[in-house]
């Protein structure tokens, strides 16, 4: 019997809420059908984190690995999805459940993910829950929100202690239908040689 599977990446489309000031998304239709040519063919002008996306490390320190270079384990395999809508700010050790050999973690903070409107007020992840889950052994976390860190911070201190634990991070993920627990996470992010993300094509599996 086939396990089910939940599709929890962004619909990359023209008008994706982007980060303030980021590159929008725009596909482009460079050869045409219509136009006499046997193929259709695009052009696609977009932020390496649109809709759901893996920050590489070189996102938050000029010396790290682009994202062409990360293994790709951390992007495969079991995880366990946290309901942290109650969590306010930002997620704190105390938000966290009971996890039992675990290595990689999402946070559902969205009641209902904003698909059409940038939300500045999304809840972050403390640096101190990163540093906690990292000493758990976990190497990936993983959140519907668009960034571990809150959206005016200058210090990025979430990203640090990812970057000291050496974790990988997934950010923009839409987990309004999945119910908490633990699943198969396929999120494998493209190898773009000098880049600092990419997006990913994510999904979760029911276990076998």
């Amino acid at each position: 019997m086939s396990r089910r599977i939940w599709d929890i990446s962004q619909r990359l489309r023209p008008g994706l809420p982007v980060w303030p000031g980021d590159t929008e998304f725009l596909p482009e239709r460079t050869w045409k059908i219509e136009d006499g040519s046997p193929v259709n063919v695009s052009a696609l002008t977009l932020s390496t984190h649109s809709g759901a996306h893996a920050d590489a490390p070189l996102h938050y320190s000029e010396t790290a690995p682009d994202i062409a270079s990360v293994p790709l384990d951390p992007y495969l395999g079991e995880c366990m999805v946290v309901d942290a809508r109650s969590a306010g700010r930002a997620v704190e050790v105390g938000h966290l459940p009971h996890l039992d050999s675990i290595d990689r973690v999402l946070f559902r903070t969205f009641d209902s993910f904003p698909h059409e409107a940038w939300d500045s007020g999304f809840t972050a992840i403390a640096a101190e829950t990163i540093e906690w889950l990292a000493v758990q052994g976990v190497m990936l976390v993983g959140t519907d929100a668009p960034s571990i860190d809150p959206q005016d911070s200058k210090t990025m201190d979430a990203h640090k202690a990812v970057l000291r634990a050496d974790m990988r991070i997934l950010e923009g993920l839409v987990l309004d239908e999945v119910p908490e627990g633990r699943y198969d996470l396929i999120a494998l992010p493209l190898p773009i040689e000098g880049a600092d993300a990419s997006p990913v094509r994510a999904i979760l599996r029911e276990p076998a």
